[in-house]
């Protein structure tokens, strides 16, 4: 269009040269060619000039617009199945995304064959694949996620990609040590890659590693201090119960625990447990009380009872009734205490107060326990009756409660 604009404004401006011609001029223009001679006007000449000019430029026009027709032609074909092929990964995405994974398998393999970025729409279909349990299909995908047909090998991205996948896909199947291979291959992991890194690890339980991980991911600031330390705190204490098949492991394990974590409760909890179950009672107790003394834990208090160190126990443990009158797990834990130091009649005072304060199972368990060693079977028997009764009722709330979990 524009360069019709200015074959017109040519035309136009030769005519009007021409008509000025007419009026104000009568020359002529002379060629020889012997033995010829040719005279034509001034005005006729300068028709004619122009006319070879248009024709000429017209003409190299044509040619050049024929010339250029077949690489028109293949990119007009290049850009439409560009736009068919964007369009087809759009919709794999927008499919994916509104969980319709069948169609978004469809438009991300129709992606991939028109060559819109397959790496991207591999992975999308896989993903997709995955959601439908087509194992062999996503499978497929993933192959050729990690196989592109390059000249060279993958690009950062690209690999990055295929690893985030890949990991991803194999720990929602649970195969933790197959994705720690994945991952393992990158050079650099980036906060995805560690999170994965992180599940992977608490599923092999190697907890050991998952702490170095977690640090990783507080620097970040994936988790805050609190989200951290809980993560870290559970993290310990799995580590401690696994250290606990010889005394040496577990001594080594809680030597290399920060001061910090040896004072809280569940690592603290984890590592006594240890330490009973290996029969060194009186570490597990000391671990207890400098635990306790730094921060009270109800539940470390119970744990307490485990320990076999000797009757200076009990004296500790009425020194914390005073601070915690109404510590129901302290009672139980002074009447357990107590009942293995035959001090029957102490015995039964805590049992009774913590039975006051709260019913518990393990309450129950006790009293029966020290009613059925005093003789008294009736009272042996109602209690086991009332721990029966409870236990069952536990059970039934564990049970409601999973349901409403599980129920979409």
């Amino acid at each position: 269009m524009k360069t019709l604009l200015w074959v017109i404004a040519a035309i136009a401006v030769a005519v009007g040269l021409v008509a000025t011609a007419i009026r104000s001029s009568a020359g002529y223009v002379q060629i020889v060619l012997p033995p010829y001679r040719v005279e034509l006007s001034l005005v006729l000449v300068l028709v004619l000039l122009v006319a070879v000019f248009t024709a000429v430029y017209l003409g190299m026009r044509l040619v050049s617009a024929m010339v250029a027709m077949p690489r028109q032609v293949r990119e007009y074909r290049e850009a439409r199945r560009q736009g068919k092929a964007r369009d087809a990964l759009i919709e794999a995405l927008r499919a994916y995304f509104s969980g319709r994974y069948a169609r978004a398998e469809k438009a991300a393999a129709t992606a991939i064959e028109l060559g819109e970025q397959p790496q991207l729409a591999a992975a999308l279909a896989a993903r997709a694949a995955h959601e439908l349990r087509a194992a062999e299909r996503r499978d497929a995908h993933l192959a050729s996620l990690a196989n592109p047909a390059r000249d060279e090998g993958d690009s950062g991205p690209d690999k990055l990609l295929q690893a985030i996948t890949g990991a991803d896909l194999l720990l929602r199947q649970r195969r933790a040590a197959d994705a720690l291979n994945v991952l393992q291959a990158l050079p650099e992991k980036n906060t995805a890659a560690l999170r994965l890194e992180l599940r992977a690890l608490q599923l092999e339980k190697s907890w050991e590693k998952s702490l170095v991980v977690i640090d990783q991911l507080e620097k970040r600031r994936v988790y805050d201090a609190a989200q951290a330390g809980e993560l870290r705190r559970a993290a310990l204490a799995e580590h401690l119960k696994r250290s606990a098949t010889d005394l040496l492991t577990l001594d080594d394990a809680w030597r290399k625990t920060p001061g910090a974590l040896q004072r809280d409760a569940r690592p603290a909890a984890a590592a006594a447990d240890g330490y009973v179950t290996l029969h060194v009672d009186e570490r597990a107790a000391e671990i207890i009380e400098r635990a306790l003394e730094a921060s009270w834990d109800s539940e470390l208090a119970g744990q307490y009872a485990s320990c076999n160190a000797g009757t200076q126990q009990i004296e500790r443990a009425e020194r914390w009734l005073a601070a915690h009158p109404n510590d129901a797990a302290l009672l139980l834990t002074l009447g357990r205490l107590c009942a293995r130091e035959k001090l029957w009649g102490k015995a039964r005072n805590y049992l009774d107060a913590s039975l006051s304060v709260e019913a518990t199972v393990d309450v129950h368990l006790a009293c029966a326990q020290l009613h059925e060693y005093l003789g008294d079977e009736a009272a042996a028997q109602k209690h086991y009756r009332e721990s029966l009764s409870l236990a069952l009722l536990v059970l039934r709330r564990a049970g409601k409660s999973s349901l409403r979990q599980s129920t979409p």
